[in-house]
């Protein structure tokens, strides 16, 4: 029988598109990584200018001069705004070995975005975790929008350990639970009343799953709603159950729609030497636990030790509220808990 000739054409068409667009995408990221490269170097060579001419007015004339005549010479793209980027590109990241690294992952936009950070250790959070969850340049800025490093357990830690753990993610590719879990997380997409029930809250939950794994971060994987687990004949259900690949752990998840309250500790306790009884395979580690609650007392759960149970409290917020209020308060948050940390935990 011949065969269709459209059918043949199209199954055709469909292949070779597919080799185009992916050698397509091939030479835009060589091209970027090429040009990123090339902005470091340009930036490079004009700090070496301006140092040796020890005068920020000299630097200015230089850059002023310098982008006249690369404008008259290649047209559009040497403003002297753009020769500032690479020239702040340079001062940032003075170790090339770093940016050909940084080159092969983010792209100029992104590069462009994290090294106006002021602060290194929250620079290389959001590069390491850009890198490891595959952001574009859009959902860096929504992320940093929202605050997530200000978020983030790790930021609660002195910086010997921030540090620490960004070399681990990005040496070893070992990602630790606090670069992970958040505090608050930020369920504004929910769209729920201001009244609402527990089983409400699940439920709105499952109706937007896909961007609570994007809000809970990378690796996490939904398995199972109400996981009914059995002692001593009796039932209990955890509310959400999670794995996470990149933490190689099974995430129970329970949901409290008032303060937290120090009984809820010994419940989570349960699931989780439950979880670790029955669920967990030989090559995962512990299970942990989070409680989500409309509100948390620090102190509180300072002493009551939850860290070394494997369980992280945090806040939910249904309504995002103003960014200088919720920096106000990531700021207080994260100040409160180094006030508390032993002294030599913060050298």
């Amino acid at each position: 029988m011949t065969p269709n000739i459209q059918e043949t054409a199209q199954t055709l068409f469909s292949e070779i598109r597919q080799l185009i667009d992916a050698a397509k995408q091939r030479a835009a990221v060589a091209i970027n990584s090429e040009i990123t490269l090339l902005y470091w170097q340009v930036g490079d060579r004009i700090q070496t200018e301006i140092l040796q001419g020890q005068r920020a007015e000299y630097g200015k004339q230089i850059i002023a001069t310098l982008s006249q005549k690369l404008t008259q010479t290649y047209g559009k793209g040497w403003s002297e705004k753009q020769l500032r980027h690479c020239l702040h590109f340079a001062e940032t990241f003075p170790d090339q070995q770093i940016v050909s690294a940084l080159r092969r992952q983010l792209s100029w936009t992104h590069i462009k975005t994290l090294m106006y950070f002021d602060d290194p250790l929250k620079r290389n959070f959001y590069i390491e975790i850009c890198c490891l969850e595959g952001w574009s340049s859009r959902q860096l800025q929504e992320r940093i929008n929202s605050m997530l490093f200000e978020r983030t357990a790790i930021s609660r830690k002195p910086e010997e350990t921030i540090r620490h753990d960004l070399e681990q993610l990005r040496e070893n590719k070992k990602i630790s639970p606090d670069l992970l879990l958040k505090d608050p997380y930020i369920l504004d997409f929910l769209d729920i009343s201001d009244r609402y029930l527990e089983k409400d809250l699940e439920d709105a939950i499952l109706r937007d799953i896909e961007k609570f794994l994007l809000e809970l971060g990378a690796g996490f994987t939904f398995i199972a709603r109400q996981k009914r687990i059995q002692i001593d004949n009796d039932d209990f259900y955890i509310d959400l159950l999670f794995y996470n690949r990149k933490l190689k752990r099974l995430v129970a998840i329970d949901l409290k729609l008032g303060n937290f309250r120090h009984e809820y500790k010994s419940q989570m306790e349960l699931y989780l030497r439950w979880l670790a009884k029955y669920d967990q395979e030989s090559d995962e580690n512990p299970p942990l636990g989070i409680i989500l609650c409309a509100g948390k007392k620090q102190e509180q759960i300072e002493l009551l030790e939850l860290d070394k149970s494997g369980i992280h409290v945090a806040e939910y917020l249904t309504v995002l509220p103003p960014k200088e209020l919720l920096q106000a308060k990531l700021q207080e948050a994260i100040a409160s808990v180094r006030r508390r940390l032993p002294s030599s935990e913060l050298d």
